[in-house]
């Protein structure tokens, strides 16, 4: 991917929340994540934890603006926040995501990396 890359990711809204709702949608292969800020309310998700896998083996995805479809909504610009992953297993347990909203300022790594020097 170059350094324009853009991600997008599937998502829909679910309405079980708590441990129990998690633990079954993760074994469907789903992963329960969140959206919040941007002046407006918290959303619970859902992702194809596939999907999101293959997405967080590129670097600049930890640190670009995504874009979030979700079912029956309209898009929505965030950033990754947040992400938990299994002690052993090669398994994304939850996702934290932070709307981005024009005109505010928000605070996020970005990873550098010089060409042509020595180490």
């Amino acid at each position: 991917m170059t350094s324009e890359a853009e991600f997008t990711l599937e998502a829909q809204t679910r309405q079980d929340v708590g441990k129990g709702a998690s633990r079954r949608l993760r074994r469907q292969k789903r992963v329960p994540a969140v959206i919040y800020g941007g002046q407006k309310e918290a959303r619970s998700l859902t992702l194809s934890h596939d999907e999101i896998w293959r997405k967080l083996q590129f670097e600049a995805f930890y640190s670009h603006v995504l874009t979030i479809n979700v079912q029956g909504s309209k898009k929505e610009k965030a950033i990754l926040r947040d992400l938990q992953r299994h002690p052993f297993k090669q398994q994304i347990q939850h996702v934290d995501f932070q709307r981005v909203v024009a005109g505010q300022e928000i605070h996020i790594q970005v990873p550098l990396h010089f060409l042509n020097e020595e180490e």
